[in-house]
């Protein structure tokens, strides 16, 4: 038994749009953290690493490995919660090069690299929550 699963499309106008614009705002708030509105572009360069990275992910998992896999609801949940947690980690891990790459960080300060996996993690339950309660396509659902 095979499910039809329709692709995922989206405007790229309305994805950067919410990329951005979710970008600029967390990083101003991380750069505040970080001790000025002067680390406000590194800040927000960064938050791109979840913000874009992650709705990549989202599409590579939506529209390539989800038709790839069983549709048994367990395997799909596994499978979503492991694509999250490891594309977090790299995600996590990228945002880690990249600061220290601009000097805005130094590698000691930074937590483990699971963290990040765990907190992206958190991060898609909570927006597919809010997914869900729009009526929109969810993971929840089983049907986003």
């Amino acid at each position: 038994m095979t499910a039809q699963w329709t692709p995922f499309r989206e405007p790229v106008r309305a994805t950067l749009a919410r990329t951005l614009g979710l970008s600029l705002i967390l990083g101003a708030l991380l750069a505040r953290l970080w001790g000025g509105l002067a680390r406000w572009p590194i800040a927000t360069l960064l938050m791109l690493w979840p913000m874009l990275g992650g709705h990549l992910l989202e599409l590579w998992f939506l529209n390539w490995l989800r038709p790839r896999l069983s549709p048994t609801r367990g395997v799909q949940i596994g499978a979503r919660i492991a694509v999250w947690f490891l594309g977090g980690s790299l995600l996590g891990l990228g945002m880690a090069f990249t600061a220290t790459s601009l000097g805005a960080l130094r590698p000691a300060h930074w937590p483990p690299w699971w963290l990040a996996g765990i907190a992206f993690m958190g991060v898609e339950l909570v927006a597919h929550a809010a997914l869900l309660l729009r009526g929109r396509p969810s993971f929840y659902s089983g049907s986003g």
